[in-house]
């Protein structure tokens, strides 16, 4: 018992070590950034473009850029990862093949963000004719967040009592009946916020949109096949090619706490939204 008591106590030790480590650690890197780029935020940073060679000025054209690669991504893929989750949970035999297709989402999660580039240059870019755009961004992304959304949106629908099911069947409704007015709005906080977070990962990406959407240029976008500015392509650009290092180096770490600030934003509203949803539900 004595031992079995130290060996928990050494746990619990070992494990609030490691909190704390990873809250130092995270605390340090935000200081760190803070420090350096507080004070090149202001409102002129935010909603003014570029000038002087993108040595002064502001953000505006890569938060636009960044805002429609975003809404892009969440039209193409959140459609096609609830209609894959909706066949996986309650259409497709439960079987080798299932597993198989899990199997594949689960590894397709772990691709690197920098393949799904390369693809997205390849297919869309090239043999579909879509050029450096918009669209090509938005689709490439789309695919890199959709096994997020898929294993969400599954696990979801999954935890939907089946009573639920039984009993709307029971009362003569269609399958189809059953899934849009049952299962699927009680599932529908696990549905969003594996959207919402899997779109804050996308709105923080940089490999996919430097081969298929992002251009190093002070203009906003006109169309869907226009190049477009983008967050993270932006700090990238300015943090390793941009010959005015030094100048620009204020623009740099305020850039990266306008699209930190994104990411937690859309983290935070997928708490919210998790949150308000679970309230009005009664299981």
């Amino acid at each position: 018992m004595r031992l079995r008591r130290l060996t928990q106590a050494a746990a619990f030790a070992f494990l609030t070590l490691a909190m704390a480590a990873v809250l130092l650690a995270l605390g340090t890197i935000l200081y760190y950034i803070l420090a350096r780029g507080a004070g090149a935020i202001s409102w002129e940073f935010l909603t003014s473009f570029p000038r002087r060679g993108m040595t002064a000025g502001g953000i505006f054209p890569a938060i636009v850029g960044t805002f429609y690669l975003a809404v892009g991504t969440l039209i193409f893929s959140l459609p096609l990862g609830i209609c894959a989750a909706i066949y996986l949970v309650e259409y497709a035999p439960q079987g080798r093949a299932v597993r198989l297709i899990r199997m594949a989402v689960n590894n397709l999660a772990g691709v690197p963000s920098i393949v799904f580039g390369l693809f997205g240059l390849a297919f869309f870019v090239r043999l579909l004719g879509l050029g450096v755009s918009i669209l090509s961004g938005s689709l490439t992304l789309a695919f890199l967040v959709l096994p997020t959304i898929i294993r969400a949106s599954e696990e979801a629908l999954r935890a939907v009592p089946q009573e639920f099911r039984e009993g709307a069947l029971a009362l003569g409704a269609t399958r189809w009946q059953m899934i849009r007015r049952v299962v699927l709005p009680a599932g529908l906080p696990g549905v969003l916020t594996g959207a919402i977070l899997a779109l804050g990962r996308a709105a923080g990406e940089t490999a996919p949109i430097i081969f298929t959407a992002a251009v190093f240029s002070a203009r906003l976008p006109n169309s869907p096949l226009s190049p477009v500015m983008a967050l993270p392509y932006h700090l990238f650009v300015m943090a390793t090619e941009s010959i005015f290092y030094e100048e620009t180096r204020p623009i740099q770490y305020g850039t990266a706490i306008v699209l930190l600030g994104l990411v937690l934003a859309l983290d935070l509203v997928a708490i919210l939204v998790r949150a308000r949803l679970r309230r009005g539900r009664r299981w």
